[in-house]
Formats: structure tokens, sequence, C-alpha cells
């Protein structure tokens, strides 16, 4: 059996501020190719770390994530992809998949920091079908929300 048999690739969207009945709060919407998508809560560094990707900004000092891929690329690791597989008590859980030589290796790490790095090296990202699934509900809680550009 294929370990990615109930994934499916899933593509970023784009990064939000919800301006709910509480504090505004950053959002990445991913997006399925039959539409149907999935917001992920995230925190205004990472927001603006895939925003700035997203946007074709170039900050002038590396951000976390641009050093992390300046590190990979000296080491010569390759980003194989992400993996959201799981989502417990509102959180979801995703891994990291790089490439040493013949070594694939995968690291637990926040669904934002995977994604901020999938988009820096053009990795795909995949979901597992179930959690995607499980998404209408975090869809329908952002109704009657203000949405706003993360760049305003």
């Amino acid at each position: 059996m294929d370990m990615y048999e109930d994934f499916e690739e899933i593509r970023v969207k784009d990064v939000y501020i919800i301006d709910a009945l509480t504090d505004p709060t950053p959002v990445v919407l991913l997006e399925n190719e039959s539409g149907s998508m999935l917001p992920i809560y995230i925190g205004h560094l990472e927001a603006l770390s895939i925003g700035n990707v997203l946007k074709n900004i170039s900050p002038p000092r590396p951000m976390a994530h641009d050093l992390l891929i300046n590190i990979f690329d000296r080491l010569e690791i390759k980003i194989e992809g992400v993996m959201i597989d799981d989502k417990i008590d509102k959180v979801y859980y995703a891994r990291l998949l790089v490439r040493k030589g013949h070594n694939l290796m995968q690291f637990d790490a926040r669904p934002s920091d995977c994604i901020a790095i999938a988009l820096r090296t053009e990795a795909p990202i995949k979901i597992r079908k179930k959690v995607l699934e499980d998404s209408e509900i975090e869809m329908s809680r952002l109704e009657g929300a203000r949405v706003m550009s993360i760049f305003g």
C-alpha cells in the first residue's frame, strides 16, 4: 500500500486576517482541485512569511524560513514535501519530508512552518483526505467574519 494513498495534493489559496469577535487572527486557506477549502489558524510571523512568498516579496534580511532553506541548500538537503495528516483537539499536525542522499526523513512540524518552507521550494503539500473532509465545520466558522488581506 502506498503511504500517500489516502492523501491528496492541496494548494495555498491565500493568507487572510480574520476579524471575528475576538482578536484579528491570521489564517492560511488551503484548497484542493475540487474547491474544498480548509482554513488553518496560524501565527502572525508565519502569516507574514507565507504571504511574502505568495506576493513575491523578498525581505531585506532572511526570515527564519529563508534561513532554513539556505542551510538545507548548502547541506544538499532537498524538501520532498509536506503532509498534513491529523487534527486533534482543533490542532493540525504535519510532517516535513526531507531527503539527504538516499535517506528520506520526516520531521514533526507545525503546518504553518511546513507550508512556508514548501512554498519556498515548490514542494508538494498533501493532506489526509479525512482531515480535509472534516474541514466543512472549519469553513462554517468563518461565516460572518471580516476577511482582510494580510497586506492591507
